[in-house]
């Protein structure tokens, strides 16, 4: 599922054969459209990635700690809305972090402050900008996301 019409993971979703939907705002949270659909998937984890909008109560409460999110800070610093993507890194930069890294958490009812499930940071040199902070970052998403998310599924 994405927000987004023209998000990649749709089209590799669909050259792999898996079924997709594209959530429109008013379904997503005016109606239980989305919860019915995963219950009927039988549904048991669900993941976000790029995913900016506040999960609704209903579905917190149907999935509690199996609805998990990737931040690109260490939170709880730089957390909360607003604070994505280059957001996030230029306040970094701007604080004069010497570290930075993500956050894999459960989501709750509020933007990033659900409970950690991991977090992996990376050093930071004052000649970086935020660019370069957030190449930094990216490659421990790409590092240590799917790995998380494989352990939670292992001991679930």
């Amino acid at each position: 599922m994405s927000n987004k019409l023209d998000a990649g993971v749709l089209d590799l979703a669909l050259r792999n054969g898996i079924p997709t939907r594209v959530l429109s705002k008013k379904v997503f949270f005016k109606s239980t459209d989305i919860l019915n659909y995963l219950k009927e998937k039988e549904t048991d984890l669900i993941v976000l990635a790029g995913f900016l909008w506040l999960i609704p109560p209903h579905l917190v409460e149907a999935y509690p700690d199996k609805i998990i999110n990737i931040h690109p800070a260490l939170l709880p610093k730089y957390g909360g809305k607003g604070m994505y993507g280059h957001h996030v890194h230029k306040a970094v930069k701007a604080a004069g972090d010497t570290i930075s890294g993500i956050t894999i958490h459960y989501v709750n009812e509020h933007y990033d402050e659900g409970r950690h499930i991991a977090q992996f940071s990376t050093e930071l040199n004052a000649d970086m900008n935020p660019d370069d902070i957030a190449a930094a970052v990216l490659k421990l998403e790409h590092q240590h996301f799917a790995e998380t998310i494989e352990k939670v599924l292992l001991t679930d």
